[in-house]
């Protein structure tokens, strides 16, 4: 099933734009290291050949709230003014991973600072022309909720409190959505959370239901938004507007064992995931990021349009595909050169590179589903 047009195009652009601190107190920024700061005119402006007329995109928070409720929206103000004269629709991260320093995620004011910062950017949105923004609050509550709650893999670098900072990020999120409607109410929301596919090592029935558990622990963020978990969040079925459903090459393994490489016969295809996602929910899906790296990209991307067809056939609501992240970057741990992008690095006027055979494959897949924006 084709989408709703709710996106001015089927193929987006997704712009890396964590900005989370390392638990060895270094801060990372996404937009500035890969240049797209600087250059997001210039990022723009080359959608267009693309047939490209959407992005991801996001904001830096800890940048912009530096004083409590004091905001300094110089470092997005040129992003949102650039994306309207290149005629780009931009889905907006308000929290991607970093958040002010000043700020303890596991007190009551991370939720109330939070919501008062969204609706602060909606209103920036509205008074620059723009009624319907298109808001993620909270990239990647599941994520985050174990990377920064149970592994201490970064902010808040905490162990075994993966659940609870995940009932804080949905705490958040609700508050947020709330505060935008306020001053935007036809603003629409994308939840974005990894799919994923876990098997058992074994028949042994322990690590069949062990294996299970873990795959079904992908829903519980919505399942939190939507009050089918855990309704004393505050949780209701119209907080949950449209999935963001993120999928990568290493997004499948086995129960406490190693990655299931693509390609492999116990690789999950993709369509039956999103199938069992619509049926779960019933709502619109974007796929709000894809990619992998090097060589792997052509037939990654192949693979995928070819899934979201067959996703479509089955009768799931498919909004779009975004290549993210659209631009090579360096790697959060080590900074490492990952080629992961349609577009390299820039050079010192902002103009980059295409890697041509994504390049290529892209304005096919964007030509292809062209008709159902």
């Amino acid at each position: 099933m084709s989408g709703t047009g709710l996106f001015n195009s089927f193929v987006m652009a997704g712009y890396e734009c964590a900005s989370q601190r390392r638990c060895d107190g270094r801060r990372l920024d996404m937009q500035e290291c890969t240049g797209h700061a600087r250059w997001a005119e210039q990022d723009y402006q080359q959608l267009a050949a693309l047939g490209i007329r959407s992005a991801r995109d996001g904001l830096r928070w800890h940048l912009i709230e530096r004083q409590p409720y004091r905001y300094d929206w110089s470092s997005v103000v040129p992003m949102i003014d650039a994306a309207r004269r290149q005629d780009v629709q931009v889905i907006w991260d308000l929290c991607h991973y970093g958040y002010p320093d000043d700020l303890d995620i596991w007190r009551p004011l991370f939720v109330e600072r939070f919501a008062r910062f969204a609706a602060a950017f909606a209103r920036l949105l509205v008074e620059r022309g723009i009624d319907v923004p298109l808001i993620s609050p909270i990239n990647e509550i599941s994520f985050w909720s174990w990377a920064g709650g149970d592994v201490a893999y970064f902010n808040p670098c905490a162990r075994h409190r993966g659940l609870e900072l995940k009932h804080q990020l949905v705490r958040a999120s609700i508050a947020a959505i709330e505060a935008i409607r306020e001053v935007a109410p036809a603003a629409r929301f994308i939840q974005g959370d990894p799919l994923i596919n876990v098997l058992p090592p074994s028949k042994r029935a322990d690590d069949v239901d062990a294996a299970e558990a873990y795959r079904q622990s992908q829903f519980e963020a919505w399942d939190l938004l939507t009050g089918r978990r855990w309704p004393g969040l505050g949780g209701r079925e119209e907080y949950l507007d449209i999935i963001g459903a993120n999928f990568y090459p290493q997004n499948q393994w086995y129960h406490h064992g190693s990655k299931i490489p693509f390609g492999d016969p116990h690789f999950r295809p993709l369509a039956g995931m999103l199938r069992e996602l619509h049926q779960r929910y019933q709502r619109p899906i974007l796929l709000s990021e894809t990619g992998a790296e090097d060589c792997d990209r052509v037939p990654w991307l192949r693979y995928i349009a070819e899934q979201l067809q067959l996703a479509q056939e089955r009768g799931v609501t498919i909004e779009g595909l975004c290549w993210y992240p659209f631009l090579d970057y360096p790697g959060w741990d080590n900074d490492r050169y990952c080629p992961s992008g349609v577009f390299g690095y820039a050079d010192n006027r902002g103009s980059r590179a295409p890697f041509h055979p994504l390049y290529s494959e892209l304005q096919a897949v964007a030509a292809r589903f062209a008709g159902q924006p």
